[in-house]
């Protein structure tokens, strides 16, 4: 499936309470014994879109990505995202040597679809698809990450700071931090400001 087909058909969702796919596509949301299937949202679109849960370790569709973005309601009615946006993962080794065009980065979130659903206090709690759309990669988008990401190349090649020194502190729209479990984790990934996120995505 092409880029556009996918796009196509991932526009008859919107609108949709994503519950209601999952029960066509007979995805577990909620185990009988209470346990939240984390990815179940993702697992739904994949399958909603013809491929089987089990022949990939992630929505990865070749030409494109997809990316599935959690967006919450406040006390006042206003829609906010949720949370940060994983992009992909930082090889110290293939950044330094990279320049931003040719970046991992920059080819990731070319590639990325985004569906964003607001979702509620509870996994069984209505999730309505509210839009699906590209990343924002505009002129002034593309400046502010390409210098987000020269920010992380030039830690990286400075002897006194290097890996270890990457921080979610840093960057505009795209920030170097830990992925993984617990506050030991020594890897790094790429993820995407929720105030980018905002740049793009309909919120009201």
């Amino acid at each position: 499936m092409e880029r556009e087909e996918a796009i196509a058909k991932l526009d008859l969702l919107e609108g949709k309470n994503l519950h209601e796919i999952a029960i066509e596509f007979d995805v577990t949301v909620k185990t009988l014994d209470g346990k939240v299937n984390k990815g179940w949202a993702g697992h739904t679109i994949e399958r909603f879109l013809g491929l089987p849960l089990n022949s990939s370790q992630s929505p990865n569709f070749g030409s494109w990505e997809l990316k599935v973005i959690p967006l919450k309601v406040l006390t006042n009615g206003k829609i906010v995202i949720k949370e940060t946006m994983a992009v992909t993962m930082i090889d110290p080794y293939q950044v330094e040597r990279t320049e931003f065009q040719n970046s991992h980065l920059l080819a990731k979130l070319r590639k990325a679809i985004v569906v964003a659903r607001v979702v509620g206090n509870d996994a069984m709690e209505p999730s309505m698809i509210r839009q699906v759309c590209s990343i924002d990669l505009s002129r002034d988008a593309y400046k502010i990450i390409e210098k987000d990401y020269e920010l992380v190349r030039e830690c990286l090649t400075d002897p006194k700071r290097g890996f270890n020194a990457l921080t979610g502190g840093m960057g505009t729209y795209i920030q170097p931090r830990t992925k993984g479990a617990g506050h030991g984790s020594i890897s790094r990934a790429f993820y995407a400001r929720k105030a980018y996120l905002a740049t793009f995505i309909e919120l009201d």
